[in-house]
């Protein structure tokens, strides 16, 4: 009669692992986040009460069959609040010696949206042009634009997928060129930047998106809330707020998220 024993740590297994190349599809990820790594984030948070944004919505629904996304109210909002905070509406650029920033006349918000490429599930950015001056209707336009094309086909992505025929070497040269350009950055990633995972169970997360400012938008979620001193039901989103240190303090970004909760609020 054999007796089996418990496999010991670092003992082979029949097991194989297989080590292949990163798949290419993945190559802007990896590309972005070294050019981030310059970054100096601080992370603030908030509840937003979303009562009248999804009266709102569920108005649009009735009225015109048109279902905003919980992205595109943000994106509106943040668009209008970063107009009247250029500080914040800016980028940087070098090292700690000649550093230089840029302010823009303009307000472009990106995007990240889970996506496939190739058979690879990736994260691809979208940039929508002119937030600051955009209504709900054409902001969701560009997103259901995106979101319903074929990513391999997209002229949004031609540069994705241009980097991806690049060899690795090559590639990462033209991403780092690209991301340190003040004058192409905004166009390429936006000067601030929207990531939602909210359509699954999560509710509040911190993310840095290459931007000086960058909101993470949870679930929305019945929670206990205090009105005229009673406590009732309310939908609370949880938003966070990534801010690049070196460009702005955290009173300016304290500012920027409290009014971005109150133009959803007053939604």
């Amino acid at each position: 009669m054999t007796e089996e024993r418990a496999q010991g740590p670092g003992e082979r297994t029949d097991e194989t692992v297989v080590e292949e190349p990163l798949p290419r599809q993945r190559r802007h990820t990896l590309f972005f986040l070294e050019v981030i790594r310059d970054f100096s984030p601080v992370f603030l948070d908030t509840e937003v009460d979303m009562t009248g944004v999804l009266a709102h919505r569920a108005a649009a629904v009735e009225r015109a069959g048109t279902r905003f996304s919980t992205t595109s109210y943000v994106l509106r909002a943040a668009g209008r609040v970063l107009a009247k905070h250029p500080e914040a509406n800016a980028a940087v650029q070098g090292g700690p010696r000649r550093p230089r920033i840029a302010r823009y006349p303009f307000v472009n918000g990106k995007v990240a949206m889970d996506s496939t490429l190739e058979g690879r599930r990736v994260v691809l950015g979208t940039v929508v042009p002119n937030v600051q001056d955009a209504g709900l209707e054409a902001i969701q336009a560009h997103l259901d634009r995106v979101r319903q094309g074929d990513p391999e086909r997209l002229a949004d992505f031609e540069g994705i997928r241009r980097l991806h025929r690049l060899s690795w070497l090559e590639g990462r040269k033209q991403f780092r060129q690209a991301a340190q350009s003040l004058a192409l950055r905004p166009h390429l990633t936006g000067t601030f930047a929207v990531t939602s995972l909210g359509h699954r169970a999560v509710d509040s997360f911190q993310s840095v998106g290459g931007t000086t400012t960058t909101f993470g938008v949870g679930r929305i979620l019945d929670r206990p809330v205090v009105r005229d001193g009673v406590v009732t039901a309310a939908p609370v989103m949880r938003l966070s707020l990534s801010f690049d240190h070196r460009v702005i303090d955290g009173a300016e970004a304290a500012d920027v998220l409290t009014e971005v909760k109150e133009a959803l609020e007053s939604v």
